[in-house]
């Protein structure tokens, strides 16, 4: 069930009343309910499913409970074990089978060796990259003592299966949201209000930016033989906005609907192209994903609490499996790859230089490079991002495609309102619209975002990218 779809609009609704007026007296009754509506929101895509994430509950809480009543460090790592190859094996089976298959083969066959290898049929359950690091993260903090395991197996189950943020993060933690299903929430008409704008701000930015700007880029990418430097050059920029727009989007309506159920999730963007580093970027950018690498794979490794060359090396490493995480493209593993040696030669050289650069330029510095890194996100392959970079940088040309002019003026305006939005909440928070002190200012916003998105928002039934992950 998608957040931009009739079905999403009229299943919300309808649980929310049930919620908060129906269930609201009984915590278990109430977590229950949680339960059944997420696994409801989940089967809507495909019920098959709806076992691996029950498994992957089961698993999860069994094997907490036995570790917490364990001091043997032994027997406790061999629990943690069997979680992680539960979780990782399911990851690995569904989105990688057939990568590696396919690049095995590929590999013996650049070697002079044919090799018959099979490729399955494999469907691509949604989300299970997302809640994979979600119940495994738990098991982990478990092992490491930095949280009690629980007992409360409805709590828990709700914990895994929490419909706002089921399918696309933000990936949460057990220390920050389990505890909230452990008591019985009240109804609070600012919580709702509050929920509710950040819905319409997300669902703003999904259908009236990202999926506009998706027709331009779509267009450029999905036909590169046909357009020049300049052309190319236009679709990342309005890719890197899209790809922002899209899942700070679907980020914002998540933790805005769990809002409405009396539930705080983590914030997941912060303005990430106001970044005048490549660290700062990645502590603005999907702060859930990052921060599960960083504490989870990079703090493992040895962070950077070893020599500089074994740190560079950590790095890379974290950033080039992130990449992969994202999918099973080599173009991704690029992806990834790039932004770890962007980290390792700003660390290395670029932060013990003493020229004075300007803060903006610094900013537009990173944008741009993180631009580069987007052609190998958004190509379909490394030839095709290798081409469009090449053709940007030593044929630019002079002819810009526009498609729909007026389309395209619209793009330009999306933008506009979107940077312009994130700059008064960077610089100047006590000038926000939504969140105005004057009731007027807030309902003069709400109109015109509503006006905006009916008037000029794409109702294709669109998937959110990060879906695919």
């Amino acid at each position: 069930m998608l957040f931009n779809s009739i079905d999403f609009a009229i299943f919300l609704p309808i649980v929310f009343v049930l919620y908060w007026f129906v269930t609201n007296r009984n915590l278990k009754l109430q977590n229950a309910f949680l339960i059944l509506v997420s696994y409801i929101f989940y089967g809507w895509w495909d019920w098959r499913f709806l076992s691996l994430i029950a498994f992957s509950s089961v698993v999860d809480f069994l094997v907490g409970l036995k570790m917490g009543g364990l001091e043997d460090p032994v027997k406790r790592k061999r629990l943690l074990w069997l979680s992680l190859i539960v979780n990782l094996g399911f990851l690995g089976f569904f989105k990688y089978f057939n990568f590696f298959t396919e690049s095995f083969t590929e590999a013996f066959s650049f070697f002079g060796s044919e090799i018959n290898a099979r490729t399955l049929n494999i469907v691509l359950p949604v989300g299970i990259s997302f809640y994979t690091f979600q119940t495994l993260s738990y098991t982990i903090d478990v092992y490491r003592k930095n949280i009690e395991p629980t007992r409360d197996a409805l709590a828990f189950f709700a914990f895994v299966s929490f419909f706002p943020q089921l399918v696309a993060g933000p990936i949460e933690r057990a220390a920050h949201l389990l505890p909230q299903f452990y008591y019985l929430k009240k109804f609070s008409y600012d919580e709702v209000s509050y929920g509710l704008k950040k819905m319409l701000w997300g669902l703003f930015m999904k259908v009236a930016v990202a999926d506009r700007l998706a027709i331009y880029v779509e267009t450029i990418y999905g036909h590169s033989d046909l357009h020049t430097g300049i052309s190319f050059a236009v679709a990342t920029i309005f890719f890197a906005v899209q790809i922002y727009c899209d899942f700070a989007g679907y980020s914002l309506i998540a933790i805005g609907c769990a809002q409405m159920f009396g539930f705080d999730l983590m914030e997941n963007f912060r303005r990430p192209y106001f970044s005048a580093t490549f660290k700062e970027f990645w502590s603005r950018w999907h702060i859930s994903l990052s921060t599960w690498f960083r504490d989870y794979v990079y703090i493992p490794l040895g962070g950077n609490r070893v020599s500089k060359a074994r740190n560079y090396l950590n790095l890379f490493v974290t950033f080039t499996v992130s990449g992969l995480w994202h999918g099973a493209n080599w173009t991704f593993v690029a992806w990834g790859a790039l932004h770890g040696t962007f980290q390792c030669v700003e660390k290395g050289f670029l932060d013990g230089l003493r020229i004075k650069v300007p803060h903006v330029l610094k900013v537009a510095l990173i944008f741009l490079f993180t631009c580069v890194a987007w052609v190998f996100f958004r190509a379909v392959n490394i030839g095709q991002a290798m081409y469009i970079l090449q053709t940007i940088f030593t044929r630019p040309g002079t002819s810009l495609y526009f498609g729909d002019k007026g389309m395209f003026a619209f793009s330009i305006l999306g933008m506009g309102i979107l940077f312009a939005n994130d700059y008064v909440q960077e610089y100047r928070p006590k000038f926000r619209l939504l969140h105005n002190p004057y009731p007027a200012v807030r309902f003069a916003t709400i109109v015109f975002l509503l006006v905006y998105i009916v008037g000029l928002g794409v109702f294709d039934g669109s998937q959110f990218i990060y879906f695919q992950f």
